[in-house]
């Protein structure tokens, strides 16, 4: 059994319930998953998991949110090479650049996703939620 961890930062609740379908998806697939906010997750606790999801909603001119998922994302992603991961949030306005600029910064830092990021304009969808289940088993 994989275990997969589905580290997330939400302050309206969109995010989470994203971060919810994602661990749903993961554990259809078997996977042992532990849901974990942002400020609880650390560097050291990178090698417990083979996959890990990583979600944050856009904040102020479409960034990561600074005072807790931005430090915690800094300090662990020179951890996540060769880790299953996958990015998703929400939004409520902009076209998803935090989103395209957080794979970028993956991909310069040798970070592999592994599938598709998820991204949601408010409360996720039906369709939202499915991709969020989708990336859950593909960590899985």
């Amino acid at each position: 059994m994989s275990k997969v961890a589905v580290v997330f930062w939400s302050g309206t609740g969109n995010t989470q319930a994203m971060a919810e379908a994602v661990a749903d998806g993961a554990r259809e697939k078997g996977a042992d998953v532990s849901l974990i906010e942002a400020g609880s997750f650390s560097a050291d606790m990178v090698a417990d998991y083979e996959g890990i999801a990583f979600g944050c909603p856009a904040m102020g001119d479409e960034v990561l949110e600074e005072d807790e998922f931005e430090p915690m994302f800094t300090a662990v992603e020179g951890s996540l090479t060769g880790k299953k991961v996958g990015l998703f949030g929400s939004y409520g306005w902009g076209d998803c650049q935090w989103m395209r600029d957080w794979e970028e910064r993956c991909s310069n830092a040798g970070i592999t996703l592994a599938a598709d990021s998820v991204t949601a304009n408010d409360a996720p969808d039906d369709d939202a939620v499915a991709a969020c289940k989708e990336l859950g088993a593909a960590l899985a």
